[in-house]
C-alpha cells in the first residue's frame, strides 16, 4: 500500500462508479477527485449525473473535488484538467491521504495517470476559416486522418469537430508524450458490466433523470443566457434536449435518439479503457454488479500487495 499513490476507479456510464468510490473513500478516510468532463460545470446537474446523495456514506459527506468549478458556456479542456488535478492531488497527499480518482472520461484519466505533456492549444483562425463551411461528415473524415487523444464525443457538433481538428493539427506538429518519471503509481479498478445489463441501467437512469426535471434544467440554462449552440456543444443530454426545447425534435424522437447516443457513448468509453490497457495501464476488472462491500474487500486486498 505504501507504493500506491492513487486509486483509480473507472467504468462506463451507469456502472455504479460513484457509489463504490464514495464507500471506499469512507473506509479509507480519504477524498475523491472527479474525472468527468461535464460535471465540472455549475448548474448542469441532472444532465451530467451529479448524484450528490451518493457522496453521503454512514452520515458522512465524502468530499469530491473538480465538480462545479466552471460556468456553463465555457470550454474546459484536458490541459486545464491536468493543472487542476495536480493541485488537488498534491493537497491531499500533503494531508497524507490516498486520493481516489473516479470517473468515465478516459482522456482525462489517462492524461494524469501517464502525465502527458499537453500544452494549451491556441486557436488557429486560418484553419477555422477553411473548415467553417464543411459538413459534419466531412469534418469527421478530416479528424479521422489524425491520431489524436480526442474521442468521438468531439463529433457531436460541427463547432466541436472543428476544435478537435484544430487540436489534432497542433498535436501532429508537437505530439504529446508521457513522462515516465511523472507517471503516477495507481491501482486501477475497472467496473465491468455486461452489455444488456448496461443498456437496461442506462435506460432506467434516463427515464429517472427526465422525471427529475432534466428538460426544465436545459430550459433554465438557455433562459440564463447560454446560447443553445453552446449548450449543445456539451453533447448527449444537452445536445438532444436542446434540440427538443427548440422544437427541432419531438419528445419521443428526443428520448429515442438520446438513448441510442448514450449507449454508443458507453461503448466508446469501454473502447478507450481497453486502449489504456494496450498503452500500458493495467486495469483490474471486477463485476459492477458485485455488492459494494465485496468490491471494497477486493480493492483492499490488491492494495496490500502493491
Amino acid at each position: 500500500m505504501n507504493n500506491c499513490q492513487l486509486i483509480t476507479i473507472l467504468g462506463p456510464t451507469a456502472s455504479g462508479k460513484t457509489t463504490f468510490a464514495a464507500a471506499l473513500a469512507d473506509r479509507l478516510n480519504t477524498e475523491i477527485i472527479s474525472a468527468d468532463s461535464r460535471q465540472v460545470y455549475r448548474a448542469m446537474d441532472i444532465g451530467t449525473g451529479k448524484d450528490r446523495a451518493e457522496y453521503t456514506v454512514n452520515g458522512r459527506q465524502i468530499p469530491c473535488h473538480l465538480i462545479d468549478i466552471c460556468d456553463p458556456g465555457t470550454k474546459y479542456n484536458v490541459f486545464e484538467y491536468q493543472r487542476d488535478f495536480s493541485h488537488v492531488y498534491h493537497q491531499l497527499r500533503e494531508k497524507e491521504k490516498l486520493p481516489i480518482l473516479c470517473g468515465g472520461t478516459g482522456l482525462y484519466m489517462e492524461a494524469v495517470l501517464k502525465d502527458y505533456r499537453l500544452p494549451e492549444v491556441p486557436q488557429n483562425p486560418e484553419l477555422r476559416e477553411s473548415l467553417k463551411d464543411k459538413s459534419l461528415a466531412e469534418l469527421e473524415q478530416i479528424l479521422a486522418s489524425y491520431r489524436t487523444l480526442h474521442n468521438r464525443t468531439d463529433l457531436d457538433t460541427p463547432r466541436r469537430a472543428i476544435r478537435a481538428i484544430e487540436i489534432a493539427v497542433y498535436h501532429a506538429q508537437c505530439a504529446p508524450e508521457p513522462d515516465a518519471d511523472g507517471s503516477l503509481r495507481s491501482l486501477v479498478i475497472g467496473l465491468d458490466i455486461k452489455r444488456e445489463q448496461r443498456r437496461e441501467k442506462i435506460s432506467q437512469r434516463l427515464r429517472s433523470r427526465l422525471e427529475q426535471g432534466m428538460v426544465d434544467e436545459v430550459r433554465g440554462l438557455i433562459a440564463s443566457g447560454i446560447a443553445p449552440e453552446d449548450l449543445a456543444y456539451y453533447g448527449l443530454e444537452y445536445k438532444y434536449l436542446t434540440l427538443y426545447v427548440r422544437g427541432k425534435l419531438s419528445y419521443k424522437e428526443m428520448v429515442s435518439q438520446l438513448e441510442i447516443a448514450i449507449h454508443q457513448f458507453a461503448k466508446r468509453q469501454m473502447t478507450w479503457f481497453r486502449g489504456m490497457e494496450r498503452r500500458g495501464i493495467p486495469i483490474h476488472w471486477i463485476s459492477a454488479l458485485l455488492p459494494t462491500e465485496k468490491k471494497i474487500e477486493y480493492t483492499l486486498s490488491l492494495l496490500d500487495n502493491e
